[in-house]
């Protein structure tokens, strides 16, 4: 079954924006960066509709679209008569599809980074090259942009998470209610106003008042998406063997531009080369596959697809060869890939996905699954990641924090997840969820998912 965005739309690792940008009522003063927009609103609630100021680089939010039902057939079906490589096939029953987005999170005006170090999560170009030849560069998805705030006042806020956490015992609830509905720029304003308006690092107090499994969820998202997912990298490779699931979620079938902050954001904390750390954690094929990704070589979304390259791949997929094979797979943007599988099932009658399993194993196969699906079905790749969190003896709760975390950022694609694991598996996804956790961190995965 077929889950598809429409081409260019941000998936996971994509975050959408969430909120409207629009200016100032006739004769109002211009918002800046840390002036209130809009009147005051309850501790942890979103602002209102359009009420965020206009800011370089940011677009209109997305229209909340309904998770379609299944295609029919299989990954792979050939392009409807008329369509181009890549697209999505139709919408069946006139369920319509979430709008494509232009790419979000342009660094602020005036954003300069310091002298000798290149610019955080603003597609900064890969070690030793430009830019991909093809394609005007992406730009960064909230939150991937170093220093970028959500515009407001965000006092209350700061003051309710300290007095949540302060004297004898701890209001979990409270914490849960202020941190929960925020979007990647509004926790990175309320990390920044509680260290410049209390003195206090919110990080530090959250991680010493809190434990287990409720405290990982709200450090990541104190942490925000570029350094949590820096966090992640480094735990994947860290110590004795290797998470390679947590190298998938975090590394694979991102933009050019979120890989670059990401690389650039784990050099400047760690201070070692991120490609050669991941690649000495890996066997020689699969680092080989990774240190091409890391590169951010990728082929840009506003590329038109080339039908005559996409025959020619097709004929070396089918060689299964490692090295072609990872190759093409690093380099395709999500709509080469999308091409690649409707044009590999209409010539060999079989969909790529089950070639891909029947011609390859272990971490190979995990990864390149994960890159084909991330193209053509982030949505039911995400319900299925999720559902083996929980399936089985016992729950992965490190793997079910970061995933659930990760779904939260972006607000439409966590509905289209839910939608997709309500179809796939019949059930609730929350529901789901609450069956495997309790306490304060079942709370706490569900606030995340509302």
């Amino acid at each position: 079954m077929s889950y598809q965005y429409p081409p260019n739309q941000p998936p996971h690792g994509g975050y959408a924006p969430q909120y409207g940008q629009q200016g100032p009522p006739p004769g109002a003063p211009p918002q800046g960066y840390q002036q209130p927009p809009y009147p005051p609103q309850p501790y942890g609630a979103a602002p209102p509709q359009g009420q965020y100021p206009p800011q370089q680089g940011h677009y209109p939010p997305p229209q909340q679209g309904h998770y379609p039902p299944p295609q029919q057939g299989q990954y792979g079906a050939p392009p409807p008569q008329g369509a181009h490589y890549g697209a999505p096939s139709p919408q069946p029953h006139g369920y319509p599809a979430p709008p494509a987005q232009p790419p979000y999170g342009q660094p602020p005006h005036g954003h300069v980074p310091p002298p000798g170090q290149p610019p955080i999560g603003y597609g900064a170009p890969p070690p030793g090259g430009g830019f991909p030849p093809h394609g005007a560069p992406s730009m960064p998805s909230p939150g991937y942009v170093a220093g970028q705030l959500a515009p407001g006042d965000f006092r209350p806020q700061a003051d309710a998470l300290r007095k949540a956490m302060k004297g004898f015992g701890t209001d979990e609830k409270a914490l849960i209610a202020v941190l929960s509905p925020l979007d990647p720029l509004q926790v990175a304003a309320v990390r920044d106003t509680y260290s410049k308006h209390l003195g206090r690092d919110l990080y530090k107090d959250v991680k010493s008042e809190t434990g287990s499994y409720f405290r990982d969820g709200l450090l990541a998202v104190i942490d925000g998406p570029l350094m949590h997912d820096v966090e992640c990298v480094h735990s994947a490779i860290d110590g004795a063997g290797t998470k390679e699931w947590l190298l998938n979620d975090i590394l694979l079938g991102r933009s050019n531009a979120d890989m670059n902050a990401i690389r650039t954001a784990y050099e400047m904390r760690y201070k070692r080369s991120l490609s050669r750390d991941v690649e000495g954690d890996l066997s020689f094929k699969t680092s080989t596959l990774f240190a091409t990704v890391i590169r951010a070589a990728r082929t840009e979304e506003s590329a038109p697809v080339n039908p005559q390259n996409i025959e020619t791949d097709v004929r070396s997929l089918q060689g299964r060869d490692v090295r072609e094979v990872c190759a093409i797979f690093a380099k395709a943007s999500n709509a080469e890939l999308r091409a690649l599988s409707q044009t590999f099932e209409s010539r060999y009658n079989v969909s790529l996905e089950k070639h891909i399993k029947k011609a390859f194993s272990g971490h190979m196969e995990d990864a390149l699954l994960q890159m084909l699906r991330s193209a053509t079905d982030p949505a039911m790749r995400d319900a299925k990641l999720l559902e083996d969190c929980m399936s089985g003896m016992g729950t992965k709760d490190d793997r079910l924090v970061i995933r659930v975390v990760r779904a939260h950022w972006d607000r439409n694609h966590k509905e289209m997840v839910k939608r997709a694991y309500q179809h796939l598996y019949g059930k609730s996804l929350i529901e789901r969820i609450r069956g495997e956790t309790s306490g304060d961190y079942e709370r706490l995965m569900v606030a995340l998912l509302e």
